[in-house]
């Protein structure tokens, strides 16, 4: 006979929304258990933070942990295209809140925060993986199979999928939904980058637009080991032309952007290369009987921006806060109280990555000079700050974008 465990809050996935909830809801009183089909430390991209996610990482009583390991200091982004060069401070900005962040290697940077849940009294089960999910009774019902092979079930009083590009609830559930992003891919390694302090702020992620593709672009993350993360972002199309492992397809379309070779012309290239095709996805529903999905097992846009940890951390504030209220007796509409909120500053950074494609959101970038409240209110978006209604870009971010590039192109032209 199958054994049967029971737990207050089931978790799948011990990444940042996983551990965050966790700590949110330990907070609360709540007992929490989350299965992780990995062993921490792993491999994971997304390693420039938005300081706006610094908010929650406090919020679960994280933050002294996050500090303490070391990364990298962030306070803001720079851009490059051709002989443009332009930065944003994140301190500089129109929404309150942090302004300062990390950029970090997301073994060691995941592992810190699921190494705080447990200290928070989460307890955290490595390499149990999910077989099955039945969400048809009146409690949710996980069947999960141990490291030995032994398989068991764990009955919940609420289930948060938190497994990110596995999508476990999405794929069991039938919830997956065809994004309407154009398929895209990245390829991108680890180096020892030997950046001239002259060339790069290491304070700042470096995005570099492709000289002759303007839907190409490179991300260098540095990290505070002298070592950084460097990826491409293209179609599958653009990457299908170049021959060889990751890495020598890598540097070859690095070879075709000069002041990212110059950058990175003292690199040594020591660490086997990755890739990803596809990533972005979309769900017919972010919520359903007894679960919610958080972060990228809901929606994932885009790299461009580093938005995916932090729509990831918001999830995690938003469903802990609509399961404190559950336990409190209140009746939660999780669709306007979770989806809708949550959906309303993924939308916000939706209106900028298609910005960023379409090139008249890089236009506005790099114009010269801007009004200096207007970059403020850009400066937030990309801090992070996608769900401050107060400011104009959140709010109307479409139109507001639209009109601000016709401006733009008017003065260029």
């Amino acid at each position: 006979m199958t054994r049967m465990e029971q737990t207050e809050i089931l978790i799948i996935g011990a990444g940042p929304s996983g551990a965050v909830a966790a700590g949110l809801l330990r907070r609360q009183g709540r007992q929490v258990l989350i299965l992780e089909k990995e062993t921490f430390p792993r491999f994971s991209i997304g390693e420039s933070l938005l300081p706006q996610s610094m908010e929650y990482i406090a919020q679960a009583g994280m933050l002294q942990d996050v500090v303490e390991a070391g990364f990298q200091y962030k306070n803001g982004a720079a851009f490059a295209r051709g002989e443009q060069h332009t930065d944003f401070d994140f301190r500089d900005k129109f929404s309150p809140g942090w302004g300062t962040t990390y950029q970090v290697q997301r073994g060691h940077f995941d592992k810190v925060l699921a190494d705080a849940a447990e200290k928070a009294g989460t307890e955290i089960r490595y390499r149990h993986t999910v077989v099955a999910v039945d969400v048809s009774g009146i409690q949710p019902q996980v069947r999960v199979r141990s490291p030995e092979g032994e398989e068991y079930v764990v009955q919940a009083r609420y289930l948060l999928d938190a497994s990110g590009f596995a999508r476990i609830l999405p794929r069991m559930l039938d919830l997956e939904y065809p994004s309407d992003f154009p398929v895209r891919g990245a390829l991108f390694t680890h180096v020892e980058d030997r950046i001239a302090h002259q060339d790069m702020d290491r304070n700042k992620i470096l995005i570099s637009v492709h000289p002759e593709h303007r839907d190409v672009w490179f991300w260098t993350i540095p990290f505070s080991n002298g070592r950084c993360s460097q990826g491409v972002v293209a179609t599958p199309e653009f990457l299908a032309r170049y021959q060889g492992s990751e890495v020598e397809r890598l540097r070859a379309i690095i070879a075709q952007a000069p002041s990212l070779l110059h950058v990175l012309r003292n690199a040594r290239w020591d660490s086997p290369g990755r890739s990803i095709t596809g990533y972005s996805a979309n769900v017919t529903s972010l919520w359903g009987n007894g679960y919610a999905l958080l972060g990228n097992a809901g929606e994932f846009l885009d790299p461009v921006f580093s938005s995916g940890v932090t729509i990831a951390f918001k999830s995690a504030s938003l469903a802990a806060g609509c399961i404190a209220r559950m336990w409190q007796g209140e009746a939660v509409d999780w669709q306007t109280d979770y989806a809708v909120p949550l959906q309303a500053g993924v939308d916000t950074f939706r209106a900028f990555v298609q910005g960023w494609y379409d090139g008249g959101f890089q236009d506005v970038i790099f114009h010269e000079p801007h009004a200096p409240e207007i970059r403020r209110m850009i400066s937030s978006i990309l801090a992070g700050y996608a769900w401050d209604a107060d400011n104009p870009y959140v709010a109307e971010p479409q139109r507001r974008l639209g009109v601000l590039r016709d401006l733009c192109g008017a003065v260029a032209a």
